[in-house]
């Protein structure tokens, strides 16, 4: 059944369906984790008699963990492959979501959810995917990046409501096994689909014939060889911390400002109807936005390009903060998606950068840095808010920050091996 769903690529080059593959995982990821927790969070909160303030803790830790498995998670992939992280993702957040069905203490609650659900989700949905773009594409890096990253809000649209008509018609423990089976019975057969690598199918990436234009072929495997980095020569350039630091920065940005969008356009003066408004309009417009980037991406100087969009992200937010009218902060809501919009493109600037090999590795390892930034980010905005009851301090903040990422950005070069140099 799941074949056939992918059979419409049968004619174009294998490394399609390997991005159906991770958009599928992506989406179900998305889905079920990111989006459809959300569906379970005031249930939970009410039946157990927690306050809101301790099940967003979960969250909270949740997140930690991620940055703090992130390196073991891209080493096992690297060594091991996506398909088996994908398939214990898949069936540990499937039975994590069964044990979700019969929690009845917040202890059982933390444990279920970051010792089974969000330990496997990091490993399984978010790098493995990435890991399948980065491995079987180079000229088409981006886009394919681009498809698997803008599918986490697709699978938020189509399976959020289900969930959240599941809870409504049979209660949320009910709801929370349905999910589980779900992930377990759609999300095994994608995962099986997953393979390896183009080489490992006896194909080149980006579909380059094996047999084809000698010259053609030997350049590409000569520019493929000069960036295959392991993880400690990564760790020698500039550039693995200079992409750290602006993706830190670049995300702490974003994050404040999503989770407080509605209490900011609330400080701005619109009504939290029309700020919900709003943040819809936001997340309609990610995808266009998303497809655009990644499209432009492989055909200009990806650091340039993210450099660019940041710019206009500090423009956004100085719209936002000085600007007059609701005008103002309905172009502010469009401008400010190419922040995020940027997100895949920067991973596939670390595979231009870093090679194949020990992408995974890479990745992992960087993730455990800037995801301390959407961590923090929140936080620091709301204590700010608390202190000076506004939030323009942060606006200002924020603009700064914004033009430091782009600049960081802007100025990454291409690191060299050094037996590459020797």
């Amino acid at each position: 059944m799941i074949e056939n769903i992918f059979k419409p690529l049968s004619g174009l080059y294998y490394g399609w369906r390997m991005v159906a593959v991770g958009c599928a995982i992506r989406m179900l990821g998305g889905g079920f984790h990111l989006y459809g927790f959300t569906v379970f969070f005031l249930p939970i909160t009410n039946e157990l008699g927690l306050s809101r303030a301790a099940t967003s803790l979960v969250f909270s830790l949740a997140r930690a963990e991620g940055a703090i498995e992130g390196p073991v998670a891209g080493y096992l992939i690297d060594r091991l492959g996506p398909r088996p992280m994908m398939l214990a993702g898949v069936m540990l957040s499937g039975l994590g979501y069964m044990l979700l069905s019969g929690v009845h203490s917040y202890y059982a609650l933390l444990i279920v959810y970051l010792g089974v659900i969000s330990l496997s989700f990091s490993a399984g949905f978010m790098h493995s995917p990435m890991v399948l773009a980065n491995s079987w594409f180079i000229r088409r890096r981006a886009l394919a990046m681009t498809l698997i990253s803008a599918s986490i809000g697709i699978g938020g649209t189509i399976i959020t409501p289900a969930l959240a008509f599941s809870v409504q018609s049979w209660g949320w423990r009910q709801g929370a096994f349905l999910a589980g089976l779900g992930l377990i019975l759609f999300g095994i057969p994608v995962a099986l689909m997953a393979k390896r690598s183009p080489e490992s199918m006896g194909l080149q990436p980006d579909g380059v014939p094996v047999n084809g234009d000698h010259t053609a072929n030997q350049t590409a495997r000569h520019a493929q060889a000069a960036t295959e980095f392991d993880l400690r020569q990564a760790m020698r350039t500039g550039a693995f911390w200079m992409i750290i630091l602006a993706t830190t920065t670049r995300v702490a940005v974003y994050n404040a400002i999503t989770v407080h969008f509605v209490p900011i356009m609330v400080w701005k003066g619109v009504s939290e109807t029309r700020a919900a408004a709003m943040l819809a309009f936001m997340a309609l417009m990610s995808l266009p936005c998303h497809l655009l980037i990644g499209w432009i991406a492989d055909s200009v100087s990806k650091p340039r390009l993210m450099g660019l969009c940041m710019v206009v992200g500090a423009g956004a937010v100085a719209l936002l903060a000085y600007g007059d009218g609701e005008w103002s902060l309905w172009v502010f809501t469009g401008l400010f998606t190419f922040v995020e919009a940027i997100f895949p493109v920067g991973w596939a600037t670390v595979g231009d950068f870093f090679g194949r090999k020990s992408f995974a590795t890479i990745r992992g390892t960087m993730s455990f840095f800037y995801l301390w930034g959407p961590a923090l980010g929140p936080v620091v905005t709301g204590a700010v808010y608390d202190r000076y009851q506004s939030y323009a301090p942060m606006m200002s903040a924020f603009i700064v920050l914004s033009l430091v990422a782009g600049c960081l950005y802007a100025l990454l070069v291409r690191p060299s091996l050094p037996a590459a140099k020797a």
